[in-house]
Formats: C-alpha cells, sequence, structure tokens
C-alpha cells in the first residue's frame, strides 16, 4: 500500500470506528510530537468539524507547544490548552513520599503527568461526546513505552500498526513542519528526556526487531525483556477464572 492510500485508508477507519459508537469526533492531546501531529491531522481529516486538539503543558518544554501550536495553525485544528502545572504540583504535595525509594518517586511524578492528561482528555471528550484517540505506535506499544492508564488511556490506536519509521514516512506525507519530524523523540516526562536514551535501543534497531525479528544479540535481549515486563500494560486486568 502507497503512503497516500494508507493516509486515506487511516482517516476512513478513525471516522468508522468513532461514528460505530455513536460518538461525535475525536479529541487528541497534541503533544509536540511527530505521533501526536500525525494522528491529529488524521483525525481532521475524518472529521473536519469535530476534532479538538488539546495541549496540556506540565512543567514542559515551551518549544514542545510551539511545535504543537504550528501543526494546529497549519492543518487548522481547533485547539484548546489546559495547563496542569498547578495541579500536578497540589496533587504531588499531597501524596505519600517513600524517601528511600529516590529512583521509584522520580518514575511515579513522571508517570503522573500523563495520568492527568489523561484524565484532562476524558473530561473533554465525555462533554463533547467525542471519543479520545492515542498516539502510541507499535514499537513503543511492543516494549511497554507508555505509561498505563496515561498515555495508554485511550479509545482507539490509529497508529498502533505502524513502527516509528512508517509514522516518519506518513508525517513527510502529510506535511508535518520538518522541525517536528527532525527532532529526538521524546516523551517530555522530564528535561532532556528522550525516548531512545530511556529505553537503551533506537527506533531504528526496535523497528528491525518488530518487523523481522532480527537484532543485535545484546538488542534483542533488551526488547524482549521491555516485553515481557511490559506485558500487563497490553492487557486487561487479570481475574480468577472461578
Amino acid at each position: 500500500m502507497n503512503i497516500g492510500d494508507l493516509a486515506e485508508k487511516l482517516a476512513s477507519w478513525i471516522k468508522d470506528e468513532v461514528t460505530a459508537r455513536g460518538c461525535r469526533g475525536v479529541v487528541i492531546g497534541m503533544s509536540g510530537g511527530i505521533d501526536s501531529a500525525v494522528v491529529a491531522v488524521l483525525c481532521q481529516r475524518a472529521f473536519p468539524e469535530g476534532t479538538l486538539g488539546v495541549m496540556m503543558p506540565c512543567y514542559s518544554n515551551p518549544g514542545d507547544k510551539a511545535h504543537a501550536q504550528a501543526v494546529a495553525e497549519k492543518f487548522q485544528i481547533p485547539t484548546v490548552t489546559v495547563a496542569l502545572d498547578a495541579v500536578y504540583e497540589t496533587i504531588v504535595s499531597r501524596l505519600p513520599e517513600y524517601k528511600d525509594k529516590p529512583e521509584q518517586k522520580h518514575l511515579a511524578q513522571a508517570n503522573l503527568k500523563p495520568r492527568l492528561r489523561m484524565v484532562t482528555l476524558y473530561y473533554i471528550a465525555n462533554q463533547l461526546g467525542y471519543m479520545v484517540a492515542g498516539s502510541s505506535n507499535r514499537s513503543e506499544l511492543t516494549v511497554g513505552y507508555f505509561t498505563k492508564y496515561g498515555d495508554g488511556g485511550v479509545d482507539i490506536l490509529p497508529l498502533g500498526n505502524l513502527v516509528k519509521g512508517q509514522v516518519i514516512e506518513l508525517a513527510r506525507h502529510l506535511g508535518i513542519p520538518r522541525e517536528i519530524i527532525d527532532k529526538p523523540p521524546s516523551a517530555g516526562l522530564w528535561e532532556g528526556q528522550t525516548d531512545e536514551a530511556e529505553m537503551g535501543v533506537s527506533y531504528e534497531e526496535l523497528d528491525g526487531y518488530v518487523l523481522t525479528g532480527k537484532a543485535s544479540e545484546e538488542v534483542r535481549k533488551k526488547i524482549e525483556a521491555m516485553t515481557a515486563k511490559s506485558e500487563h500494560k497490553r492487557s486487561l486486568p487479570p481475574m480468577p477464572e472461578f
């Protein structure tokens, strides 16, 4: 399938999935990254009058919001901004702190940000009668590189069968601004954070393994370990069989 046909098919899929559930449009969190930009544009194609981009800065890099705004302006996507800094601070100040677990505290606080964004998106979607579109791709889903009940808490995943390289190709076809395509992928969880540094593998290596099952022994072990550890993220909560 050529990239143009893929874009049209994905937009059609979004429209079918949303309307089949009696909803009128789509809400998408616009982070300033390539994945959310691609999903936002596909949603806008599916629902020209029923797509809303939501920007949710939470001690975020100002450049990310600027990139999200650039996409919204170029493709005429309506947006709202919900600043979560104060909400985040309030919740953190009231949560228990286990000082003997500094690494776990860092991760817990980082994961709180996407969970606050999930709550925000559903609050808006519930009022509008929309569905929440997520931006995770196949590569990220494979190794569990998403926050459970955070950016993983969505209704549809239009990019769920595309590896990162395919998302980049789709972004170029759609006309996503070059500076967004070229910048290092990041979940924006803390200053200087990048996806590849956190995972310990490059997207090129991860894509190759996902598509062919081939990788160096070191990379294969890393990917398989992450996949196994994150299995719970891709499944419904277990229930007893009795």
